[in-house]
């Protein structure tokens, strides 16, 4: 196999950091991430960012990985600007045929509405999309506004280019290698969490929505969540790829904001991919990297 590279040596990473003085603590935390992914039998990337104080880490942070769900982020960031923008009203019905709901794909659109046919809110289709997954769901929503270009477009036209969005949850399930178009980088991916939280990209109330809806989300519970205080609030979005059938785990992903006890937050992205450990593995590997992020900021 030569499409993929195992990631176990310090000399096949970089880390970048910029942090004031006072964050004491950044080369205790620096050390701890190293130590967590240096025998991932992945490539990871990471980035961090204080969401008050602007204390950034990235590890990998210019790399490109595969976003797999990560991307309906991005793609309700884009379908959210539209109804700011008075082009569609989260109100409004949205006609599901039956043929919009592919078997064999993750949908509890589907589940719900197994026989189609039926008109929703663009409310509860963009919350089935973000909060459960629904690759059925992404891909009606891509269709709306006009596919995978327009979200891309979008993003780039906010002035972040280490993204691309170019494929359908439909052409990433027909041929596997379609999954390495959607890629970000970890650090973009953190700018675009920073500007959300801080109001730079949707009305106040489109925000509102979005932030709740992420904090509903139902995937990865054994991601960023898993090792955490019970009850801390994380609004965030994963990814998965599953695993082919020579062992490699394309994207195990999760990106999210998370709330300290003392109301502060800080954005947090870990991207595995092409892991030879199985996604049981990775997602270990994205709490340990959560909790010793938590423990930092925690005493700042």
């Amino acid at each position: 196999m030569t499409c993929f590279r195992v990631y176990c040596m310090l000399s096949f990473v970089t880390i970048y950091s910029i942090f004031p003085s006072t964050f004491a603590q950044k080369d205790s935390l620096r050390t701890k991430i190293e130590q967590i992914v240096e025998c991932a039998r992945a490539k990871v990337g990471v980035a961090v960012i204080g969401l008050e104080n602007s204390d950034t880490l990235t590890f990998n942070g210019n790399g490109n990985f595969p976003m797999q769900s990560v991307y309906k982020f991005p793609l309700a960031l884009t379908v959210l600007n539209q109804v700011d923008k008075h082009i569609f009203s989260l109100d409004q019905k949205i006609y599901i045929k039956k043929d919009d709901l592919l078997p064999n794909t993750w949908s509890p659109l589907r589940e719900k509405y197994p026989h189609g046919n039926i008109s929703i809110t663009l409310e509860e289709l963009l919350t089935f999309t973000v909060s459960e997954s629904d690759n059925n769901g992404c891909d009606i929503l891509f269709r709306l506004i006009g596919g995978p270009k327009t979200v891309d477009r979008y993003i780039h036209s906010l002035g972040i280019t280490n993204i691309s969005i170019a494929a359908t949850e439909e052409e990433m399930h027909k041929d596997w290698e379609v999954q390495y178009r959607n890629w970000s980088s970890p650090a973009a991916m953190g700018q675009l969490l920073s500007m959300f939280y801080h109001n730079e990209i949707l009305s106040r109330t489109s925000k509102e929505y979005l932030w709740q809806t992420m904090v509903k989300t139902g995937t990865g519970p054994r991601r960023i969540k898993r090792l955490l205080p019970t009850g801390t609030i994380v609004a965030h979005k994963t990814g998965s790829s599953g695993t082919n059938d020579y062992g490699i785990t394309a994207a195990t992903n999760d990106v999210g904001i998370v709330t300290l006890p003392n109301e502060k937050h800080f954005a947090i992205v870990v991207f595995i991919s092409n892991s030879t450990a199985g996604e049981e593995k990775c997602e270990d590997i994205i709490a340990e990297i959560a909790k010793v992020v938590w423990d930092t900021f925690s005493v700042q």
